[in-house]
């Protein structure tokens, strides 16, 4: 059991390292005529790509998509969509003078002491290079969702908080966050975190982010209680994106801090229109969504990578320090923002078919 799977009746599964001559997916379970071409995935893929801009990895990959199965004249033809993308700019030499060495905070160690191998290149496996992959899954389940649920449905996702300096979500604008190189809403904020995040590079270290995703245009009732609850899976996918080690729906970890009155999403009706006065929930109550806005947080922990001097082992069990060079994002939540729209379109389509196939 590797687990390199992801999802139910929409499953992709990866494939690929770091450092290797490629990476991939497999698609199954896309419904089939649906129109399909490789710039609706590589608009996503371009999004996430390296060396965008002087607060990211100047790591230069074209991330360039082909499609080898599964498209035919143009739409998808209900068969395993097989994506392949070259990796064109590795500089493995940056590893070899610390390839026995467990860098602090990465896998490292624990690949090692559970396969008794692994490739020190950038981490393998384990690198966040994997989730190209994963954005490109989600590139064919958003072009599902758009065929099936129309223009009302939309998927965005935003860092709304960089280190210690957070953001004003009460200003989000889709159209900031396509503008700024940190994927931040408010425009307000942005030559702040610009300096802040120089001056973390500058220094050498690096700063964790949160990300906020919101889904809009959500039908009521995708969900399944008990054991696949969308809040469930929304939560699993997050979890599974590299550096993230927390997850809030909603309100999140705050709702502990509410009374019941306050944390209560209030219903009314007025004629056919049905009104929540709150949405503490984040669109999903019981493990079913409520036709809400679905909203997502979830935070990204600082790069592992840094140039700071910190103490650690190696593979014969002596205690050394390390000092990773080589090029690195200050701050790697940047870019986990089309990371994240990619794995909520991968469960929103995952629990839209499985609700057709129950309750169609």
């Amino acid at each position: 059991m590797s687990f390199n799977t992801f999802g139910k009746q929409f499953r992709f599964t990866t494939w690929g390292e770091s450092h290797g001559p490629a990476l991939g997916c497999i698609v199954d379970g896309c419904p089939p005529n649906i129109k399909l071409k490789e710039q609706d995935i590589q608009v996503e893929l371009d999004k996430r790509k390296p060396g965008q801009s002087k607060f990211t990895t100047q790591r230069k990959e074209d991330d360039k998509v082909q499609i080898l199965s599964g498209v035919f004249e143009g739409k998808t033809t209900g068969t395993p969509i097989s994506l392949i993308i070259y990796n064109q700019d590795m500089r493995s030499k940056d590893y070899g003078n610390i390839k026995d060495k467990f860098r602090p905070g990465h896998a490292d160690f624990t690949y090692f002491k559970k396969y008794g191998i692994r490739d020190y290149r950038g981490g393998g496996r384990s690198s966040a290079r994997e989730t190209a992959a994963r954005v490109a899954a989600g590139a064919i389940a958003k072009k599902v969702l758009e065929n099936k649920l129309g223009k009302k449905f939309k998927v965005v996702g935003a860092v709304t908080q960089l280190g210690i300096l957070g953001c004003d979500t009460a200003k989000w604008n889709d159209q900031v966050i396509k503008k700024n190189p940190f994927f931040c809403p408010d425009k307000s904020i942005l030559k702040l975190w610009k300096k802040y995040l120089l001056d973390v590079r500058k220094s050498g270290s690096s700063c964790g982010a949160v990300i906020e995703v919101r889904a809009r245009g959500i039908p009521i009732g995708l969900g399944a209680p008990i054991y696949s609850k969308l809040d469930m899976d929304i939560a699993s996918a997050m979890m599974s994106i590299n550096a993230v080690k927390g997850v809030n729906i909603g309100s999140g970890m705050n709702s502990a801090q509410l009374s019941g009155e306050q944390n209560s999403d209030e219903i009314s009706q007025k004629g056919k229109k049905l009104k929540f006065n709150s949405n503490n929930a984040g669109g999903i109550l019981g493990g079913i969504s409520s036709g809400q806005e679905i909203v997502v947080s979830f935070a990204v922990k600082p790069t592992s990578s840094i140039l700071t001097t910190r103490k650690t082992i190696d593979k014969f069990g002596k205690n050394t320090t390390i000092s990773v060079k080589g090029r690195h994002d200050p701050c790697v939540g940047i870019r986990a923002v089309p990371v994240g729209e990619a794995m909520m379109n991968c469960v929103l389509l995952d629990h839209y078919l499985m609700n057709k196939a129950q309750c169609s």
